[in-house]
C-alpha cells in the first residue's frame, strides 16, 4: 500500500477541513487545492486567532475570507472537523 499524507488530503478535496497553524491560529474551510509543500487553498474560510489578555484569560477573534492561500510551512495539522463543533 502506497498511501502518503498527500493521498489522504486528496480524499478531502471539496470537503470541510480544520487546519492548525503556527502562532496560535486555526482555519476551517473547504479544501480547494494543495501541493507537495502542503500549501493549501481554502474557500469559505474562518480564521480563528487565539490571544491571552492581561488577566491570563484566553480569547479569540474570527475573520472570514471567501478564499485564502496558506503557505505550507505554517501548517502544523490538517484534519476533518469534529461533528459536534
Amino acid at each position: 500500500m502506497s498511501d502518503t499524507p498527500l493521498d489522504l488530503l486528496k480524499l478531502n478535496l471539496d470537503e470541510t477541513v480544520y487546519v492548525k497553524l503556527r502562532g496560535a491560529r486555526a482555519l476551517t474551510g473547504t479544501l480547494q487545492a494543495f501541493d507537495s509543500h502542503c500549501n493549501i487553498v481554502l474557500s469559505d474560510a474562518v480564521e480563528t486567532i487565539y490571544e491571552l489578555d492581561g488577566n491570563g484569560e484566553l480569547s479569540s477573534k474570527e475573520k472570514k475570507s471567501e478564499m485564502i492561500f496558506v503557505r505550507g510551512d505554517s501548517v502544523t495539522l490538517i484534519t476533518t472537523p469534529n461533528a459536534d463543533e
